[in-house]
């Protein structure tokens, strides 16, 4: 079973990026501590970030249909990108969308999530354990799922 995980952008820059709104974990360490939860369950994630929204499109085209499972934070995007939205709208595995910092408390332009409507749910606020309940959650519907169809 695999996963995709996309990072959106300036993730590149956790550890550094505004330690008091993100923490002090780098996108290194949430990837290895994903891995390492996956693995438990014999999952293959497929790790992605990238700062530019098309490539995020072309991620989710390229991955999305092979899998079982989306993990994504958008970051800025989550508020505004009606493209990385179509292309989740397509996809027919869950998608659970993540967030550090709690985005509903924080500047009201960020507690609008366009992409949010076509997730099975949202995490945030939780600094980088959001990720590892964002997995957690995603094996859980796909567990469920399998249990459903035997």
């Amino acid at each position: 079973m695999q996963v995709l995980v996309i990072h959106g952008p300036n993730l590149n820059m956790l550890g550094n990026r505004e330690p008091e709104i993100y923490g002090a974990s780098t996108l290194e360490d949430i990837n290895f501590w994903l891995n390492e939860q996956a693995a438990k369950h014999g999952i293959e994630l497929i790790i992605k970030q990238s700062n530019h929204e098309g490539k995020i499109v072309d991620y989710l085209q390229e991955y999305g249909v092979e899998v079982s499972g989306v993990i994504i934070n958008p970051a800025a995007y989550t508020h505004y990108s009606i493209a990385i939205r179509d292309a989740l709208s397509v996809l027919t595995v869950p998608i659970v969308e993540v967030h550090l910092s709690n985005i509903y408390a924080r500047e009201e332009f960020r507690h609008n999530s366009v992409t949010a409507p076509v997730c099975k749910g949202q995490i945030s606020g939780f600094g980088s354990l959001s990720y590892l309940l964002a997995l957690e959650a995603l094996i859980a519907i796909l567990c469920k799922r399998k249990s459903v169809n035997e």
